[in-house]
């Protein structure tokens, strides 16, 4: 069996999804099966082992100047090909290249409309790959963003398409008005022709089924699941003189950071030796700069450490920590950040929505509170702190869990049964 995983570049930045995307990619390869991971866009960026293929598809920079030249599409390749290359397109992120939704809204529904807009060529050749050179049983769209492609690519492969839903509402949301409801209506509209959608909570299936319109029926959940070497914290008594409170998350207001900062300040009232350290991609450089002087009158008990540029530094990163929150204002959909602190044996205090109460259900890793509520995020690091034996019980819960359940080999074989079961019933073009 060949899957090919087509994966967003996250123009520069560490991504959640295409670092996911990574890791299912090499848990397949581990248990045997023949992968390609293929990024569009712009190249991925992860703190682990790269196996994205070197050519990008879809490459940015002939989709943007298609979108704003309108005869950029009718150059001949020799002149517009060597764009795609992967280092041309690490050097453009470099120079600010946009993933903001709210810049994006007619890229958006150009990108959406595919055979019909204005990166038809890229359209035309990203179904000529798939179809004519690399010809997988499988194909698995990273998000519903690319769906534009799928009319074209139908037309000559006949193999299974699926699409991985991880965070697209997010960005539909931020798209403004005038294009929201449009690019949703496209969406809802081409979805048509996948054999399935894929997500790794009950809850997102739930939501994005009611979202786009799309049959609950065919939702299927594969499990979260995080490479689990090089992750050797395990539970322990209070690790710091100086109780802990860590963050680590991309910078930007959906994760809330801020949130954290005000219950924090509550909590340190009563416990002026804590300390609270946030660390993450830095997405939004003017949200960071109100929160740090939101933040003023806690002097060095806050401190933003940047992200961590390596696995070996994320992992001591979260080591540091008695307990790890990131209290969301999105409704999550994974929280890979969950299993990597829980992983480590560092628990976690999350706000109860998303896919957060499963995660703390399945493993017993941490405490749920009301979101956005710094009062109640307050009490529970106060539970975490005046509660040695709760603390290394939820720690001790979660690191079993994780270690057990949900290693990089559970997803591997989740997705095997899934493709396998899918293929037999495969009826042969007619």
């Amino acid at each position: 069996m060949h899957v090919a995983i087509v994966t967003a570049g996250g123009a520069g930045m560490f991504c959640g999804s295409c670092m996911h995307d990574n890791t299912w990619a090499r848990a397949l390869m581990a248990a045997g099966v023949e992968v390609s991971l293929i990024p569009t866009y712009t190249p991925i960026r992860v703190d682990e082992q790269d196996v994205s293929q070197h050519e990008v598809l879809l490459g940015g920079i002939n989709v943007y100047l298609d979108q704003k030249l309108p005869l950029w599409g009718r150059l001949p390749r020799v002149f517009t090909g060597w764009l795609n290359a992967s280092w041309i397109l690490r050097l453009a992120t470099k120079f600010g290249v946009s993933n903001n939704a709210a810049e994006l809204g007619d890229m958006t529904i150009a990108m959406l409309s595919g055979e019909l807009g204005p990166q038809r060529r890229e359209v035309e050749e990203f179904g000529e790959y798939f179809s004519e050179r690399l010809q997988p049983d499988v194909i698995c769209y990273s998000n519903a963003l690319l769906v534009g492609t799928l009319k074209t690519l139908r037309r000559s492969y006949h193999g299974k398409v699926f699409c991985v839903l991880q965070g697209d509402d997010i960005f539909l949301n931020g798209l403004p008005d005038a294009y929201r409801k449009q690019a949703i209506e496209l969406i809802h509209e081409r979805s048509a022709e996948f054999d399935g959608f894929i997500t790794h909570s009950r809850y997102y299936a739930d939501y994005m089924s009611e979202y786009l319109g799309l049959p609950r029926d065919r939702f299927h959940q594969l499990p979260l699941g995080i490479d689990l070497s090089g992750h050797d914290g395990r539970p322990e008594l209070r690790r710091n003189d100086a109780f802990t409170v860590g963050y680590f998350a991309r910078i930007c207001p959906e994760k809330g950071l801020q949130h954290l900062v005000d219950g924090f300040r509550v909590f340190h009232a009563k416990h002026p030796n804590s300390r609270l350290l946030a660390g993450g991609y830095l997405f939004d450089k003017p949200y960071l700069e109100r929160v740090k002087q939101s933040a003023v009158d806690l002097g060095t008990a806050f401190e933003y450490i940047g992200s961590p540029e390596s696995h070996e530094q994320k992992v001591a990163f979260i080591k540091s920590l008695d307990v790890l929150s990131v209290p969301t204002e999105y409704h999550e959909p994974k929280g890979i950040y969950v299993l990597e602190a829980l992983a480590n044996g560092t628990p976690v205090v999350q706000p109860s929505h998303g896919a957060f109460p499963e995660l703390i259900e399945h493993t017993g890793g941490g405490l749920l509170v009301a979101p956005t509520n710094p009062a109640a995020l307050a009490s529970a690091l106060e539970t975490m702190h005046s509660d040695e034996a709760l603390r290394l019980r939820c720690a001790t819960s979660g690191h079993e869990s994780v270690h057990q359940h949900f290693g990089a080999a559970a997803i591997a074989q989740a997705s095997i049964n899934l493709f396998s079961d899918s293929l037999k019933a495969r009826v042969p073009p007619t």
